[in-house]
């Protein structure tokens, strides 16, 4: 699923660019608040948004006492997210769906890999000293090699929240193409831990810097912050993709992760997407769900459309 090109994603780090970057946060607020206030989207529309947003999803486990055979579970579920006789209550059983990806830590790479073999489903890793991203820079490095070369067909980074902190976007951009670099041919998405910026300028400058810099996709979190994805912190990190989009005609993909955990809340991720972005980012090579949860929720929807009712909670097993 990596976009054609992003090898070479990236440019030269403009200043100029980040010096005009200035968000005003009542106008986010009000933008997200029109959005908020609609009514809810008509029932045949909200089964093709919900198909959508689970192809979407990275599924993720990454919790200390992992083991292979959680990870082995996980994968089954990736390729095969929505039990088959929903989908053919549905009139949609033929559909090859599957997430987006599942996401491992390093050591678990090898199992994923496996597991998924012949499904299409990339393995992603979270790298670079996920979450706090404070492991010497040379073992940041080591770690996405090791990874790719395990099999990671994607890569998960997470910056020095210090660059943003005190402003110092050339130190945030050398870093992120460092990354990039070692990446490969991998896809790269450059965990911001947003809720830890401050402000929502700051926000916009550190997802400007990343793009420059050669990531394939801009993430909100690591899904660990006190404050992980927000609809506001999205619209600011959208509205920099198409500004780079508009400056390069290279298009960078979006991954907001944590909070995120029912399909009224995918629904709405996925409109505001729609919006401002347009169709072209409705796809698993331009958007992803970093919510692992979100899964349940979306398959018990997708029942209740087909059947009129909820099964037991024990029908929508997650590992």
């Amino acid at each position: 699923m990596t976009p054609e090109g992003s090898i070479n994603r990236g440019t030269a780090f403009h200043a100029d660019w980040l010096d005009g970057i200035r968000v005003n946060k009542s106008a986010v607020e009000r933008r997200i608040g029109s959005l908020m206030g609609r009514r809810s989207v008509k029932k045949d529309s909200q089964i093709a948004f919900m198909l959508k947003a689970i192809s979407c999803i990275d599924l993720t486990t990454l919790a200390g006492d992992d083991t292979p055979g959680r990870v082995e579970r996980l994968c089954r579920k990736a390729a095969h997210p929505v039990r088959q006789d929903i989908m053919d209550a549905l009139g949609v059983g033929d559909m090859q769906l599957t997430t987006g990806a599942v996401c491992v830590y390093h050591e678990m790479v090898p199992t994923a890999v496996k597991a998924l073999e012949g499904t299409g489903v990339p393995v992603a890793a979270v790298s670079t000293g996920f979450p706090a991203g404070l492991a010497p820079f040379e073992t940041r490095l080591e770690e996405i090699r090791r990874s790719v070369a395990a099999g990671a067909g994607e890569i998960d980074i997470v910056i020095t929240r210090g660059h943003v902190l005190t402003g110092n976007w050339q130190a945030l951009y050398d870093e992120v193409k460092a990354f990039k670099e070692a990446c490969g041919p991998a896809l790269m998405k450059a965990i911001l831990a947003t809720g830890e910026h401050g402000n929502l300028t700051q926000v916009g400058k550190a997802s400007m810097t990343a793009m420059m810099a050669g990531a394939d996709f801009i993430k909100t979190s690591t899904g660990m912050e006190g404050v992980n994805a927000t609809l506001p912190v999205t619209l600011v990190m959208i509205r920099q993709i198409r500004d780079f989009y508009q400056r390069t005609g290279q298009k960078v993909g979006y991954k907001p992760a944590g909070g995120i955990k029912t399909a009224k809340d995918a629904v709405a991720y996925l409109t505001l997407i729609k919006e401002e972005l347009g169709r072209d980012w409705l796809t698993p090579e331009l958007f992803r769900f970093g919510a692992s949860s979100l899964l349940g929720d979306l398959e018990r929807q997708l029942e209740y459309h087909a059947f009129g009712g909820y099964s037991a909670a024990y029908r929508h097993p997650m590992g």
